[in-house]
This record gives structure tokens, C-alpha cells and sequence, in this order.
């Protein structure tokens, strides 16, 4: 099918580009960005007359594990509505993802749904528990982009150094979340906020602990490290100084710590229930500090769609998580314009920075995947930045509804509405339509 879209403002953050132009598009590639070949016969064209056409956004941090029939369907159409072109799915789906089998049956059913290209992690470890580690080669045969225990900690650290020797000499990445399993079993991060409201609380030093031990792993086997979902600003630090040191090390932080703090908590809000915990100011305004100076490399969504009857319980008892992939652009924008950046820098952290932490892992896609290049993959977001809306339950496709952003909590407005999303120009969520229902 061959797509124009018209007179949109282009904005392609690894190149720099930012002007008005018409995008040609046919065979799923970009043909023409500018100046549009005269034999070119659109089958449909988009008019995106005050909208901004930017590359799909990549999330690297998406569950897909709402239990019930149609739970994949829900969560790709909400990807799409998103403008979320491509996620990564962290291993912890029921069952988790440590077989090639069940890899491939999950790719198989995305690529069917032509949503949203689906990169899966494979489970470092057999079940995401014990000290039996993954065949990571039938793994990644299958299609796993990297290997990670999602929440669940690892047995000990000899099976975590084994685990990255083993990825290290096969060029694999391995994403953690740097939490001490001893010290990351309460329900809110430590602080007066925790203490006065009764809350079991999660010390930064369960992050720190973790991120040097992991580190100092790294300087063991060589391997890649992704640190995902970063919380605090000593945290930041730390990672700051092994990019310094050269380390092979990312990292990113999820759109709830980046915007949000434990104050936010208020009277028991378990929409506010999230792991990691949401930390205080400081640690907020390091959080951001870092995604703008390129220490953290990437924003996710952490989008986890929770039931409603697993969240309408007392704080300390709900189901951590939030619902997230619609957000994630709005969030990206808040942060750029609150952060003073331009919009080439904001979206740079859900398009071509996320791509370079998978790197190799992308195969072919990963010559154009994150940006807007002729000849490369039609993946493309049009959205209008001057549009906004509050987030309700009617307005998201997910299943997931609960969201620390709900209007009805948090009187939040938006910026920035997806109109149309394309995935390798087929065209998976255009506003209004009623196909973009799962």
C-alpha cells in the first residue's frame, strides 16, 4: 500500500532533521521524505497539517501479562494508540519466558496482530528462580533481544557471574533491575513519607548495593548490562561514573519515577503502589538531570496492566504497577518542555537512544529502526502537540486502567495527541477509527 503523508513538520531526532516535508511511503519503506517522486500514486494520504511526523517511539519496558482472553490484542492496540511502534517484553509472563517454544508462539501472535514489532527477553535463569540458567542460544535463536530476571531476584550472585560470563562470550545483553533482594521487600521507598504513613519502606542502598555488585561483575566478564528502571539520584551517580570508566553499561528510568514523587503517595493511593517505589524530590530531579544529559539513555513506560480487583486493595497489599503506553509520548513531551530541551532531544529518548541500547540485537530493522531515513522501515508517529487530553479509563485501550496520571486523582493534562501510527506502513492506529479497537 502506498501512503502520503502531507504537510506535516518532520522531525527525525538522529539526524537532525526538522523540517516541513511530505513522507512518501510504499512496500512498508520510506521512498521519498521532501520532495516526493512525480509517478507516485498515494492509495491513501494523511493530512498532517500541524502535526509532528517522528520516527515510532521504541519502549523498552512493556509486560504483556493482563490475564485473560484477548490480553495480547488489548495491550498492542494501547501500544499503537500510544504511538509505540516497537517495545521490548521483559520475561515475566505466565508462563515466563524460558523456552524457545513459547517465545516463538508469542512473536508469532504479534506479528498476526500487526500492532507493534514485539522484542521479548528470555529469562536468564529456568522459571525466573533456582541456579539453572537458560539455553540463551535457543533463546536468542528464537528472537529474544537479551536476558533479564524481570522482578525476580536472582538465587545468588555465582549464578549472576556465571550468567554474564555466558553472555558475555556469546555478545549478549543482560537487563536488570538493581534491587538487593534482602533489602527491597517493603511496599514504599524509605523516608518520612513511608514512616509516617506506616509503610514497610525499600532503601536506595537496595539499589546501590546492587548496581555496584553488578558492576563490579561487569569489570569481571566483559558482559553488557542494561539497567533498567533507575530510582534514585545515587543511583544516577553510579552509573554515571562507570560510563566514565568506559563500562559497557546503560540504563533508563520509567515515566512514574520521572515525573512523580512519595509525596504523591498522599492518603494511601495504591495507583501510587509501583516498584521501584517512588523516591523524593531530590531523587526525581537527579532522574530527569541524567535522562537530559545522556546518563540515562532511555524513558520507558514499565507499562504493567494491572486488574482492577488487584489494585482495589489497602496499599501495602495492591499489585505494584501501572498501565503506561499510551502515556509514554505525553510524559516524554512534559519532561522535554518542562526540562527545556527541544523536541528533536525529547523524542530522542523514546526513538533513537533506546535503539542504540539494542544495538545488534535488531538485526536488519536496526539500520533505520528509531528514525526517519529513505529507503528505511516506515515505522511513524503523527501526532498533534498542541492537543490535549486527560487520561481516563474510557480513554485508554489497555486493560490495564489504573495509572498514578488518572485525571480523577492527579487533575493531569496531557500534551501532545497520537493521530496515526504506522508499523512498516501499514497503518495500526489512525484516531477515531473503530478498527483500532482489539
Amino acid at each position: 500500500m502506498k501512503i502520503l503523508i502531507r504537510n506535516g513538520r518532520v522531525v527525525d531526532p538522529a539526524s537532525g532533521r526538522d523540517q516541513a516535508a511530505d513522507v512518501a511511503i510504499a512496500a512498508g519503506r520510506i521512498v521519498a521524505i521532501g520532495s516526493v517522486p512525480a509517478d507516485f500514486t498515494p492509495d491513501r494520504t494523511i493530512e498532517a497539517d500541524g502535526c509532528i511526523v517522528a520516527p515510532g517511539l521504541v519502549d523498552l519496558a512493556a509486560r504483556l501479562k493482563e490475564p485473560g482472553p484477548g490480553a495480547l490484542e488489548s495491550e498492542l492496540a494501547a501500544a499503537a494508540a500510544g504511538g509505540v511502534t516497537s517495545l521490548v517484553c521483559p520475561p515475566d509472563m505466565d508462563p515466563p519466558l524460558d523456552e524457545p517454544g513459547l517465545v516463538d508462539m508469542l512473536k508469532f501472535r504479534a506479528r498476526k496482530l500487526s500492532r507493534c514489532r514485539l522484542f521479548p527477553l528470555g529469562a536468564l535463569t529456568q522459571g525466573l528462580q533456582g541456579a539453572e540458567i537458560t539455553e540463551m542460544i535457543d533463546l536468542t535463536e528464537a528472537g529474544c533481544v537479551g536476558f533479564s530476571q524481570a522482578e525476580a531476584p536472582m538465587r545468588d550472585n555465582l549464578t549472576l557471574s556465571r550468567a554474564m560470563q555466558y553472555a558475555s562470550t556469546r555478545g549478549y545483553s543482560v537487563w536488570l533491575r538493581p534491587q538487593d533482594s534482602s533489602l527491597s521487600g517493603g511496599v514504599a521507598a524509605s523516608g518520612a513519607v513511608a514512616t509516617r504513613l506506616g509503610l514497610s519502606g525499600v532503601p536506595i542502598a537496595s539499589e546501590t548495593i546492587a548496581l555496584h555488585t553488578v558492576i563490579e561483575l561487569v569489570r569481571q566478564s566483559g558482559a553488557r548490562v542494561h539497567f533498567c528502571r533507575l530510582s534514585s539520584a545515587a543511583g544516577v551517580e553510579i552509573v554515571r561514573r562507570a560510563k566514565a570508566e568506559g563500562l559497557p553499561v546503560t540504563a533508563d528510568v520509567s515515566i512514574n519515577s520521572l515525573h512523580l514523587t512519595d509525596v504523591d503517595i498522599g492518603y494511601f493511593n495504591a495507583d501510587m503502589r509501583l516498584t521501584p517505589p517512588l523516591r523524593q524530590g531530590k531523587d526525581r530531579d537527579a532522574l530527569r538531570a541524567g535522562l537530559a544529559d545522556g546518563t540515562i539513555d532511555a524513558l520507558v513506560s514499565d507499562h504493567t496492566p494491572i486488574g482492577h480487583d488487584d489494585k482495589m486493595l489497602p496499599f501495602g497489599e495492591a499489585v505494584p504497577g501501572a498501565t503506561g503506553l499510551e502515556l509514554l509520548l505525553s510524559l516524554a513531551l512534559k519532561w522535554g518542555s518542562e526540562s527545556k530541551l527541544t523536541l528533536a532531544q525529547s523524542l530522542a529518548r523514546v526513538t533513537s537512544d533506546p535503539v542504540r541500547v539494542l544495538g545488534e540485537a535488531l538485526g536488519s530493522l536496526g539500520q533505520s529502526a528509531g528514525r526517519l531515513v529513505e529507503g528505511g522501515v516506515a515505522d511513524v508517529c503523527v501526532f498533534d502537540p498542541h492537543a490535549e487530553w486527560q487520561v481516563t479509563p474510557e480513554a485508554l485501550h489497555s486493560r490495564g486502567k489504573h495509572t498514578p496520571f488518572d485525571a480523577a486523582s492527579s487533575g493531569t493534562r496531557m500534551p501532545g495527541r497520537v493521530r496515526h501510527t504506522l508499523v512498516a506502513g501499514t497503518l495500526a492506529y489512525s484516531a477515531g477509527a473503530e478498527a483500532n479497537v482489539a
